[in-house]
Order: structure tokens, then sequence, then C-alpha cells
């Protein structure tokens, strides 16, 4: 009697338990039917229809600008400012008198100096007379000529020292600030005032060594700086350096730039760009278009399907691989994957994968600039 009623418990619990969990599968199973007949719903996209420009091949380097001649005035001797001959920013030609030492007891030495040697040609003078009588020995006339020797050696000397107390521009160029005051005592080196010569200007920059073949010295280019926004300054390679950078791989390069109006001063950052070869016609696309995958850089393509049942537009999204080339400020050309007239996805690709249906929205759309220009808000 007691086995039978275990019995019945346990088939009423098994019923029990498998009506449960059989309640909780056929939920599940609807919940999934429902969510699989919904489908996923289309993504909102921006896009561009691709389309082809002439692109000419370059090559872009980074560098710094340098003055053809530019020097750091200083004192060659001790001394104490007695004068200063010239304005902040001024414009001179090479030999003005920029500064002067005081100088009085050097020049008083000079003139003592010249005495001397003065002397020493009278004494050689007169000796060289009393020889011919046999007044005097040769070997007194051959002291007599080391001696003046050695006197105008003495004022040849002093000359340029008193030469040094008067600072003189060294070539044409224009002059910085002036770091130094009347009546202030200067050591050898102590800077006076830089002077450059600004036009025309060099530009110092670097190029990988793949690049080589396709220098030549005279090669026109174009410099762009960031003061001077949408503005070129042309120029051509003065100077290509013989040797390779062997820590970077990397060659340097001179360009001469043309700077009458002095826009360009030594210690800019500039971008050098240098043509190479013919116009090309290449498919361009934002930069924002192109994912960027160690496998290869892909894009999202929109292929047109015809119309859905209820009548709008069925887009689809195809994910292709694609070769890209250089780059042009927001633009990058494509060598392969992408021809003329397709429609490419340029903002919410994140969202998608192949085989789903998109929406376009192109009310906002990423900037498809050649020359960016940043803009403050």
């Amino acid at each position: 009697m007691l086995a039978r009623r275990m019995i019945i418990m346990l088939v009423a619990a098994v019923l029990v338990f498998g009506g449960v969990f059989g309640f909780i599968g056929f939920g599940h199973y609807m919940r999934d039917k429902f969510m699989h007949s919904m489908g996923i719903p289309p993504q909102t996209v921006s896009t561009i229809v691709a389309g082809s420009q002439d692109w000419q091949p370059n090559l872009e380097g980074i560098g710094s600008l340098r003055a053809v001649n530019g020097a750091d005035l200083s004192a060659q001797v001790v001394g104490t400012v007695s004068a200063i001959h010239f304005e902040s920013g001024a414009d001179v030609k090479a030999g003005t008198l920029l500064v002067e030492l005081a100088s009085g007891d050097d020049v008083g030495k000079l003139q003592a100096l010249k005495a001397t040697a003065a002397l020493a040609q009278i004494t050689l003078e007169r000796d060289q007379k009393q020889l011919k009588v046999q007044g005097v020995s040769q070997q007194t006339v051959d002291a007599d000529q080391q001696n003046l020797k050695n006197a105008e050696a003495q004022v040849v000397e002093q000359l340029a020292t008193v030469d040094y107390k008067n600072i003189k521009a060294p070539f044409d160029g224009r002059l910085g600030i002036r770091q130094v005051d009347v009546g202030q005592y200067v050591a050898p080196g102590t800077p006076m005032v830089t002077l450059q010569a600004l036009d025309p200007i060099f530009v110092d920059f670097y190029l990988p060594q793949q690049a080589i073949a396709q220098l030549n010295v005279g090669q026109k280019v174009n410099a762009k700086i960031d003061a001077y926004p949408g503005r070129a300054f042309p120029g051509e390679i003065s100077a290509i350096n013989p040797k390779v950078d062997t820590a970077t791989r990397n060659v340097q390069i001179r360009a001469t730039l043309k700077n009458a109006d002095h826009a360009l001063v030594p210690g800019m950052y500039a971008t050098v760009n240098i043509d190479t070869g013919a116009l090309e016609r290449r498919v361009t696309l934002p930069a924002t278009a192109i994912a960027y995958n160690s496998y290869g850089s892909t894009v999202f393509l929109v292929d047109d399907k015809g119309k859905t049942d209820d009548g709008k537009p069925n887009l689809v999204s195809r994910q292709v691989f694609v070769t890209t080339g250089a780059t042009r400020g927001d633009q990058v050309s494509i060598i392969s994957g992408v021809k003329d007239g397709d429609t490419v996805v340029i903002a919410g690709q994140v969202k998608l994968r192949n085989g789903i249906s998109v929406l376009v929205d192109n009310h906002i759309v990423p900037k498809f600039d050649a020359n960016p220009v940043p803009v403050d808000k």
C-alpha cells in the first residue's frame, strides 16, 4: 500500500515538473519565433556617390625654416658697451656698425705700438746707411729688420683688438631684439642681437629613402605654414644630403623658398609638398569611409535591391575590400575595390555587416576636403 502511494506521488511530481518545464520551453520557442519574424531593423547611415578626380602624385615632408645666413652676434673681447647704433627689428646692410665697446685704452696702446714701429723703421734706415760705410755690422741690420717686423706685427694685432670693439653686420639682413644696454659689461660670446637674412630662406625637411629616386636638385616644391592658412610658398630643391640617416632611414632635403615680403622667419614649422609624375584619375573617398584592419582595408557599399513589399526602397549593405593610395587632406585615393557611381557609406558603418538593410540620411555628412582648414567654434 505504501509503495503504491509512493509511485503515485512520483508520477504526480513528474507530471507537475514536466508541465512547468514544458511551459517554459514553449515560451522560449514562441519568443524566438517572434524575434526571428521581426528581423534586424534597418540601420541609418550617411553615404556618398564615388567619383573620380585628377590626382597629382606627390611627396610630403615636415621640416623647419632656416635663414640662408643667420647669426647671433656677440663680442669677441671683453669690454663695456659705449654706444648702440641700431633699432630692434631694423634691416641693415653688411658692414653697418651696430655696437661699440669702450676702446680708449686699446687705442692708446695702438698709438704706442705705432710709435715703436716708426722708431724701428728709423733705426733700420740709419743702420743700413752705416752698413754701407762699414759703421755697423750686418748682424745689427738684421736685428733691426726683425725688430721692425715684430713692431709691425704688434700694431696689426692691436688694430684687430680695436676693431673687435666695433661689432658690425657681417651680411645684409634683419636684426632681432637687442640683448645689451649702454654701460653693460660684456664678456666674449655674450649675445647682443640676432641677424637673419630672410630672402630667400631655406626649408630643411626629411623624406624616406624610398623617395630618393623621385628627387632632383631644381625640382619645384610648395611649402605650407600653419600661420598662413590657404597660402603656398613656392621654391625649389637646392640640395640633397649625400647620405641617409642610419637611425631613421630618412634623407635630408633642403629647398630654397622665395620670401620677398619676409613673411617667413627661421624656426617656423613647414609642410613641404613635391609633385612627382603626371596627373592620374583616381576614385577618392572621405577618410571616414574606410575601416583599416590588420587583415585589410574595407568599405561598405549600398546596393539598391528595388522595392520592399510595402513599396519602400530596399537598400542593402555590402562590405568590400579596397586598396588605398595616397591621402590628400580628408581625401583618400582608392586604387581598387570601388568604382565610379558606387554608393559608399561614409558614416554609421560601425553598425553594419553584410546584407543588413539601411536607411540613408545625408543631412549631416563628414567633410571631404583636400585642404582642410581648422575652424574655431
